[in-house]
This record gives C-alpha cells, structure tokens and sequence, in this order.
C-alpha cells in the first residue's frame, strides 16, 4: 500500500494534507523518517508512527449512529442534510456508508460501515435480521391487530412477513398508543403501511435494535461511536463478519 493512502485511512487528512505532513518529516516508517508519499508499505507488518504515535491501520471501521428526524439514510444529497454529515473526517475518509436506511422522519438506531460484505449480509432477505421499533401511534390498538401483523399484513404491493405487534400502552382519552414492532423486512415505510392497513397512523417512528445490535441510551440524537468489541463479536456470533 502507498505510505500516503495509509495515512490517509488511518484519518490524518486528505492526500493533499498528508503529503504536507511527509514533506515535514514528522512520519516514520520502521523509525527511520520517510517523506515519499508513493514509498510502498506492509499495513501490517511495517511499523508507522506520527509524531511518535504509532498508527493502527483499520481496513473496516463500524459506526453506531442515532439517527436524528431530518436527516436522510444516504451518502450524499443536494436538498437535505445526510448521515455522512454527521461523521467526522476519519469517518468519510473511510468511504463509510448506512446499512439499511430509515425515512427522513424516523430516528433511532442506524449502522454505517464501509465492509459492504457486512452490509449485504445483514441486509439479506436470506438472514432475516430482525429490526425492532417503538412506535407512538394515533389510535387505539388491539388484538385484533396483533393477529393480523402475526398472520402477515397485505398491503397493495406486496405481502408483509408475519411480525411482532407488542401494545405496551394506551390511552383512551387521548386515543393514542405506544406499541413495539418487530419485523424482518425494511420495504419502503414499511412499519408506517403497516399501522396504517389496521386504520392508525404513526406519530413518531424508532429504531431500537438491528439484529443483535441495540442503541446505545447514552448517545444523543446526531451522535455516533465506534462499535464496542463486545458488538464486533455479537456481530460475529450472530453469522456476519
């Protein structure tokens, strides 16, 4: 790998950036400066350091963001305001992109990465990751419904799969509901079609969990980390590297 795209993966700047830093001699390769940017290098074995600091090379990063209201799932876009936006440089540098996507007015858990193995295996049909939802919603579920999500809802376009419908509170006065759904599926405002082929209407829309990934309480809508060692294996266990 050419020195000057290893440091530039590894989040000290653009090309253009990090071939200023060579030029200062500020970069060591195996403790002996080296200000070429095209000087060829193992990722692995060679030891580089900035500064004194060693560098780790990450071939794939893992981002757990909580996704805002108006921001969009996407990588680019000239009207709103995407999940890139929210990252910092290393993080774009990394060429990261979301798994999945959740509409511009749902918020909650979203996973970026830039391992499009990962991404298409938790993304398959064949796996049937499970995604979790709380959902505020006008109107009065019931039992009724809960059948109906289990037995599989139909929709105009196509059949839902069967899913979860948990009522975990309603409120006669207000005609209002707080549910939980469960599906394996991510169609097109698929969970908004869904409530609303029982007769009510979603209010506010979140995700809880993908697959054995859950949000994080303490990340404030618009934050993100780093994926914990713990969630990389959980990851693992669960059949997706």
């Amino acid at each position: 790998m050419r020195l000057d795209k290893f440091l530039v993966e590894c989040g000290l700047g653009s090309r253009t950036e990090v071939k200023k830093i060579l030029k200062s001699g500020k970069v060591m390769v195996n403790q002996a400066v080296e200000k070429s940017a095209k000087a060829q290098i193992d990722e692995v074995r060679d030891e580089v350091a900035y500064q004194g600091q060693i560098l780790r090379y990450e071939k794939f990063v893992y981002y757990l963001l909580n996704k805002p209201k108006g921001v969009i799932s996407a990588t680019e876009d000239a009207k709103h305001q995407t999940v890139l936006d929210l990252l910092d440089d290393t993080a774009r540098q990394k060429e990261v992109f979301p798994v999945g996507r959740l509409d511009i007015d749902t918020h909650g858990l979203l996973l970026l990465t830039n391992n499009g193995a990962l991404a298409h295996e938790l993304l398959s049909p064949k796996k049937h990751v499970d995604k979790l939802y709380r959902a505020e919603v006008s109107g009065i579920m019931t039992a009724e419904d809960v059948a109906r999500f289990a037995q599989g809802i139909e929709l105009k376009d196509f059949t839902c799969q069967p899913a979860d419908l948990e009522i975990v509170a309603m409120d006669e006065e207000s005609q209002t509901s707080l549910v939980y759904i469960r599906i394996a599926e991510g169609k097109f405002h698929q969970v908004k079609r869904m409530v609303a082929a029982c007769g009510k209407e979603v209010m506010d829309l979140q995700r809880i969990s993908m697959g054995p990934l859950v949000l994080d309480d303490t990340l404030a809508l618009g934050a993100y980390r780093r994926l914990t060692a713990s969630e990389l294996e959980k990851l693992a266990a669960f059949g997706v590297k």
